[in-house]
């Protein structure tokens, strides 16, 4: 459980001996653009288990990290490179549960910048995930009546029954390489993958807010998710923050000191 460390003005502040003091997303971008829905992922299941403390980066059998709903995640390597010049630098400072939220922050803004020119699909699933929507939905030997038929059909060639589930899909039917409003678009269209996704639509009190975000005006949308986006993350960023003597700075992400 990590407490919170200075902010990214410490960062720039570092001595740059021997290596980069800044998070360096970019090049781990430049090699996979998945990386950075991959970022922004592992910092929400950091932030919604207890507070937004790093406890997710530790390593393993019995850690937070090996928990099956966060089978999949992935960008830790980014965070361990970059706390390892920046404990070396300066110990005891800046924490992981920062480096993280900084780079969650980098990563949408690199995913958002390349969106129109990438060819690489950046919001992906494996079809364990949710190939019970497909064949047996609540037991019942049919597929889930909530997914569309065109959906249904492309799903069904995707994942075969009988596989063994790893077979990789793209979460956003029509703009999956693309940081937009598309993925609100296929919730109230009943194109979405995840059966959570899904829900939104079924659920009163999140309908209007898929709706908002879906509706036919789609510049005006997309500029309003543009704004609120960034308000979220950062008011999840907030989220039971540790400070001061509750929790401890690791001097490596993935382990107590």
């Amino acid at each position: 459980m990590e407490a919170k460390g200075l902010v990214f003005l410490v960062i720039l502040a570092l001595p740059k001996s021997g290596g980069h003091s800044e998070i360096d997303c970019q090049s781990y971008f430049n090699k996979d653009p998945a990386i950075a829905p991959g970022l922004s992922r592992l910092h929400f299941h950091d932030c919604f288990i207890q507070g937004c403390d790093g406890s997710v980066l530790i390593s393993g059998s019995s850690a937070e990290r090996s928990a099956g709903s966060n089978f999949g995640l992935r960008g830790f390597e980014v965070i361990d490179d970059a706390k390892s010049p920046l404990e070396a630098a300066c110990p005891g400072v800046v924490s992981c549960a920062d480096i993280l939220a900084l780079a969650a922050r980098d990563a949408v803004d690199l995913n958002h910048a390349r969106s129109l020119e990438t060819r690489n699909r950046t919001s992906i699933t494996d079809c364990a995930f949710f190939s019970y929507r497909l064949y047996n939905f609540m037991k019942t030997g049919n597929p889930d009546p909530t997914i569309s038929q065109a959906s249904l059909v492309q799903l069904l060639t995707q994942c075969p029954n009988g596989d063994d589930g790893s077979k990789r899909v793209a979460l956003d039917r029509n703009s999956q390489t693309k940081f937009d409003v598309g993925f609100f678009k296929n919730i109230r269209d009943r194109n979405a993958v995840l059966e959570s996704d899904q829900r939104l639509w079924g659920d009163p009190a999140t309908r209007s807010i898929v709706q908002n975000y879906a509706g036919s005006i789609r510049g005006l949308l997309g500029l309003r998710f543009d704004i609120e986006f960034p308000k979220a993350m950062i008011k999840m960023s907030s989220i039971e923050v540790k400070t001061g003597a509750d929790g401890e700075i690791t001097k490596v992400c993935s382990k107590f000191n």
